[in-house]
C-alpha cells in the first residue's frame, strides 16, 4: 500500500514493514496480530450521559448526513451553505430522538474562511447538541482541535479522554492502495488520544476498484487492515470500526450509483468480514437521486436494509443524505428519520408471553368483535416505539380537501415546526466560556 506520511512510514518500517519509496509491503502474520488488538466494543462518551453510544456487539447507531458541499430544502433550493444554516440543521438532529450521533458536520459553512471554520463547526455541535458526535480527520491540526474542544465540552483532559473516548472520525483512504498524508496525520493524532477511528475505503466498483463485488471487496479489505495495523501501531488498543463503502457506478456513464442490489450485497459481505476480525462494522445509508423522490426512498430503504441486515453496528449518513453526498436535505432528514424508526422498531426483540399474546383481549373480544379499543391493543399504542413523522394514514377523501400534501412538503412542515420548538440543551456558562476563548486563540493561530 502506499503511505505517502512519512511519520506513518517510520512506525511501520519501525515494526517490520518492507518499505520501497511510499510503497510499503505488510506481513500476513504482523497485521492478523495487530488487528486483534483492537477492541470488539466500546463506549463513545455524549455531554448527555443517557446519549452515550455503544459501538459493537449486537448494538446499532444512526448518525446524521455528514460532509456534503451543499444544503437543500423544498423553500430555498440547493446552495451552499452557511454556518447559520449549519446551527438549523444541527438543532432538527437534537430534536430527532432515532438519531444518535451527529455525522462530522451536516455541509460545510461556505461563508467561514476554510482554514478555521472546523472550530466553528465543533463549537456549534457542542452548543447545540448534547448528544454524541464526529471529529475531523483531515490533518493534525483539525483533529487535536476537535480532541481539544470535546475534552473542555466534557470537562476532562486528553488523559480523562483516553480513558473514556468521546469521538470517532471517519477515516478513507484513498482507492486503489493509498493512504494520503492528511488522513494519516489525522489518524495517529486521533489514535494517540485514544479516540475511535472508522476506516473507510472508497471502493466504487468499475472505477477505483474491479468490477467485480468479489474483488472490490478484497481491495476493501486490504485497505482496512492495513490502516488498522498502522493504529494499532499508534496505540495498542486504540478502538477502530471496519468501515464499508463498497459500491459500484453506472456503468454507461460513470457515476457513482448508491442503494443498488451491489451496494446492499456488500454491506452484508462487509459485515460478515467485520465479524471475522472481531471489529465493530460501519455501513451507510446512501441515494444517488438529485431530490426528495420515489429513487431517492427506494435507494435509501435498499441501503438501510442492507446495512442492517449485514449487523452494521453504525449506519452512517443514515439520515438527510442527497445526490450521492454532494448535498444534505432538510427533507431527507426527517423522512430518513421516519424510515429509522421503522427499521428501529424491526431491529427490537420479539418477547412471547402471555401478556405480549394478548389472550385476555382475545377471549373477551370473542368472535366477531374487534380489537381497536380493547386494553392490548391501547397498551400496545400507548408503549409502540415507532411513532410516524412523515405518513399520512388519512383515507382519499380527507386527504384531498387538506390539500393533497405530499411527503416531500409534510417533511418540510414537519423540520420548519421541529426548528421553531426547539431549544439548545443546557451546556455550563464556565464550559461555554472556556470554549469561546479557545476558538479565539485558535483562530488567531491559524490566520
Amino acid at each position: 500500500m502506499r503511505v505517502l506520511a512519512p511519520a506513518a512510514r517510520r512506525l511501520l518500517s519501525q515494526a517490520g514493514c518492507a518499505i520501497d519509496d511510499t510503497i510499503v509491503r505488510f506481513d500476513p502474520q504482523m497485521v492478523e496480530t495487530m488487528v486483534a488488538l483492537a477492541p470488539s466494543e466500546f463506549t463513545l462518551r455524549a455531554r448527555n450521559p443517557a446519549h452515550d453510544l455503544t459501538i459493537g456487539g449486537n448494538h446499532v447507531a444512526f448518525t446524521s448526513v455528514g460532509g456534503p458541499a451543499f444544503v437543500n430544502d423544498l423553500e430555498r433550493g440547493r446552495r451552499p451553505g452557511t454556518h447559520a444554516e449549519q446551527e438549523e440543521y444541527l438543532r432538527v438532529i437534537q430534536s430527532l430522538g432515532v438519531i444518535h450521533q451527529e455525522g462530522g458536520g451536516p455541509f460545510e459553512a461556505m461563508d467561514l474562511p476554510p482554514e478555521t471554520r472546523h472550530l466553528d463547526l465543533c463549537q456549534s455541535l457542542i452548543r447545540q447538541l448534547d448528544k454524541n458526535w464526529q471529529g475531523i480527520a483531515l490533518g493534525r491540526d483539525r483533529a487535536a482541535d476537535c480532541i481539544d474542544m470535546v475534552a473542555l465540552a466534557l470537562g476532562t483532559d486528553r488523559d480523562g479522554l483516553r480513558e473514556r473516548p468521546a469521538l470517532m472520525t471517519i477515516v478513507n483512504t484513498n482507492t486503489p492502495l493509498t493512504l494520503d498524508v492528511p488522513m494519516a496525520d489525522g489518524l495517529i493524532e486521533l489514535a494517540t488520544a485514544g479516540q475511535a477511528v472508522c476506516v473507510t475505503p472508497f471502493t466504487l466498483a468499475g472505477a477505483m476498484a474491479p468490477a467485480t463485488l468479489a474483488g472490490a471487496l478484497v481491495l476493501q479489505n486490504a485497505e482496512v487492515l492495513a490502516v488498522t495495523t498502522l493504529i494499532q501501531l499508534v496505540r495498542s488498543g486504540a478502538p477502530v470500526v471496519y468501515g464499508s463503502f463498497t459500491s459500484n457506478v453506472d456503468m454507461r456513464s460513470g457515476s457513482p450509483a448508491f442503494g443498488t442490489p451491489e451496494y446492499t450485497k456488500a454491506a452484508q459481505a462487509s459485515g460478515q468480514l467485520a465479524r471475522r476480525y472481531n471489529l465493530p462494522f460501519r455501513s451507510s445509508n446512501t441515494t444517488a437521486s438529485n431530490t426528495v423522490d420515489a429513487q431517492a426512498a427506494y435507494e435509501s430503504a435498499m441501503s438501510l436494509w442492507g446495512a442492517v441486515m449485514g449487523g452494521a453496528n453504525i449506519v452512517n449518513h443514515a439520515a438527510g443524505w442527497l445526490e450521492g453526498g454532494l448535498t444534505a436535505s432538510f427533507e431527507k432528514l426527517i423522512i430518513d428519520a421516519e424510515m429509522l424508526q421503522m427499521m428501529a422498531e424491526y431491529l427490537q426483540p420479539i418477547v412471547v408471553d402471555d401478556d405480549s399474546l394478548g389472550l385476555e383481549a382475545i377471549a373477551a373480544v370473542g368472535h366477531g368483535g374487534h380489537f381497536f379499543g380493547s386494553p392490548h391493543t391501547m397498551q400496545r399504542y400507548e408503549t409502540a416505539f415507532y411513532a410516524p413523522l412523515v405518513s399520512d394514514w388519512r383515507n382519499f377523501e380527507t386527504w384531498s380537501q387538506d390539500g393533497a400534501v405530499d411527503a416531500y412538503e409534510r417533511a418540510h412542515t414537519i423540520w420548519r415546526q421541529l426548528l421553531e420548538q426547539s431549544e439548545p440543551p443546557p451546556l455550563d456558562a464556565t464550559i461555554d466560556e472556556a470554549i469561546a476563548e479557545f476558538v479565539a486563540h485558535r483562530k488567531e493561530q491559524l490566520r
